[in-house]
């Protein structure tokens, strides 16, 4: 794979270049010497760039990410970008909450949710877990996920009010069990691409949640093939992991 110049830049990636820009040294990933697409920050043989192509849905995502999480190659949450087109990235500012972020959250031709487990529902606070999502609905529902390790999701939604008043989308320990156990090979806690599958299927938009789970399969073997991580026996053919991805994205665009 080669690096397609003309793929268009997204949210994600403008943030990144303006995160780097308030960086006064290098960020110090693992595999640094890895010579990365400045988008995708994957290994540049490996970039999936001219693979990358949008959705239709009737959502909207929210990435408020935590300091330094857009400048790391593993971040999932540029994945969301490559293939919902209205999707949004801010990093979260304690004190100083980004005001074009709080004016989204505001907008009225959107319905925010707050993507969080149950357990941390503020008195009050409104829990669902599906929402309708179709193009005669009056507001576009707007999810908002935290982005960043668990420690950080819950520091900044326990430290930002604004969130504590619009409904809350929470998955059932249940399902995030099976979930993990379906992905097998993935930890409990779930990537940020992940749980916006969870999101897409709850938002009655399944097929384009399968196409996100194959895109997040595709970025994972890539990133592990840059860092030489998979012994050469388990190891696919990458063409493998295009095919089904690519597949799910026809599936998901002949549907619409």
């Amino acid at each position: 794979m080669t690096h397609c110049k003309s793929a268009p830049l997204h949210a994600v990636h403008k943030l990144y270049q303006y995160r780097k820009s308030l960086s006064t040294k290098p960020f110090a990933a693992r595999g640094k010497k890895l010579v990365r697409c400045p988008q995708c920050l994957l290994g540049q043989q490996f970039c999936t760039c001219n693979l990358r192509q949008y959705l239709n849905s009737n959502v909207s995502f929210m990435l408020i990410m935590y300091d330094d999480e857009v400048l790391k190659p593993t971040n999932s949450g540029r994945l969301i970008a490559d293939l919902i087109p209205n999707t949004h990235a801010f990093l979260w500012n304690r004190t100083q909450p980004d005001e074009n972020m709080l004016a989204l959250i505001a907008d009225e031709k959107y319905q925010p949710y707050i993507v969080f487990p149950e357990q941390y529902q503020e008195a009050g606070q409104e829990v669902v877990t599906q929402v309708n999502a179709n193009g005669d609905l009056a507001k576009t529902p707007l999810f908002i996920l935290l982005d960043g390790s668990w420690r950080e999701a819950i520091k900044m939604y326990r430290k930002s009010s604004y969130l504590h008043n619009i409904p809350m989308l929470s998955f059932s320990p249940e399902l995030l069990a099976t979930y993990a156990l379906r992905k097998g090979s993935h930890e409990f806690q779930l990537a940020t691409a992940e749980v916006a599958s969870l999101v897409l299927t709850a938002a009655n938009e399944p097929l384009n949640a399968v196409a996100l789970n194959k895109w997040f399969d595709l970025f994972v073997e890539s990133s592990l093939l840059g860092r030489n991580r998979r012994a050469k026996e388990t190891l696919l053919p990458i063409s493998d992991f295009e095919e089904a991805y690519l597949h799910a994205v026809k599936a998901a665009k002949q549907a619409n």
